[in-house]
């Protein structure tokens, strides 16, 4: 047992002092085996965790998924304590500090005229203190790890700032057309999916086309997969439950038949 006095309610010291005793001798083994990069994975669903209650306007669950996130980032923190890098407090004064710089019309005397320039001045700002000089600095500093689709709108939203854009959707889709044509001249053409100009690279410029286009009408990319995922979903379901009333399964049903079905629910989901 380690040292620590129970309370009715914890305050932030409180906190950051579980996460040390955790952490110590005497303390939780699988806490103490722990590393950045095993519970990575935990971060990730730990914040789409908070997502999802933030999305049901739930308050009991943002509160708790919300404190989730935070215990990851006090992990860490700690993970880095003990090595000496860097403290949880260092975290908090660097992010207070990112905060205060990037608001020079709230802590300064810089004067702005809506939230579209306080936008601008920020990815100055950002730029300025990560030392990118050129776009293609701030390109390249976009997260790889971040999801694909939103990697591609942010890529093709900071290259949009420097002038280098379409002139329209209309325009973009054009150039996503052409590499529809590209996917299928691959496809058709049989060879392996990795050769160049293979479906692999085909597949992924059409994608990043549709994020371009994402990016351009202000649709988020990641945001519309997941409403055609739902609405998949949906439609799915009455087809499995329109072969299971004919007593076939889809497994045994043709390509035409299949279509059929899909098209039957599709009218039935449409608004009339």
């Amino acid at each position: 047992m380690v040292d620590f006095q129970s309370k009715s309610r914890y305050q932030w010291e409180d906190f950051l002092k579980i996460m040390e005793l955790l952490r110590a001798p005497g303390g939780c083994p699988w806490d103490a085996e722990q590393t950045h990069g095993s519970i990575r994975r935990n971060f990730l669903e730990e914040t789409y965790e908070a997502l999802d209650a933030l999305d049901q306007d739930d308050p009991a669950a943002m509160c708790e998924e919300l404190g989730d996130v935070l215990m990851q980032v006090a992990f860490h923190a700690q993970i880095e304590k003990e090595r000496g890098r860097f403290t949880m407090e260092d975290v908090v004064n660097g992010v207070a500090q990112k905060l205060v710089y990037r608001h020079p019309h709230v802590f300064g005397d810089v004067q702005v005229n809506g939230s579209q320039q306080v936008l601008a001045n920020w990815d100055v700002l950002k730029r300025k203190e990560k030392g990118q000089a050129t776009t293609a600095d701030a390109i390249e500093a976009v997260p790889h790890t971040l999801p694909s689709l939103w990697r591609a709108e942010k890529t093709v939203s900071k290259a949009a700032k420097s002038g280098f854009r379409w002139d329209n959707p209309l325009s973009a889709l054009e150039k996503l057309e052409e590499e529809v044509r590209e996917l299928r001249e691959a496809l058709e053409a049989g060879g392996g999916v990795d050769i160049p100009h293979g479906v692999r690279e085909e597949l992924g410029d059409l994608l990043f086309m549709a994020a371009a286009i994402g990016q351009m009408t202000g649709v988020d990319p990641e945001d519309a997969l997941h409403g055609a995922c739902d609405k998949f979903c949906t439609r799915f379901r009455r087809v499995e439950d329109k072969a299971a009333a004919e007593d076939k399964p889809l497994s045994e049903c043709t390509e035409a038949e299949l279509v059929a079905l899909w098209n039957a629910a599709k009218k039935e989901q449409t608004p009339s």
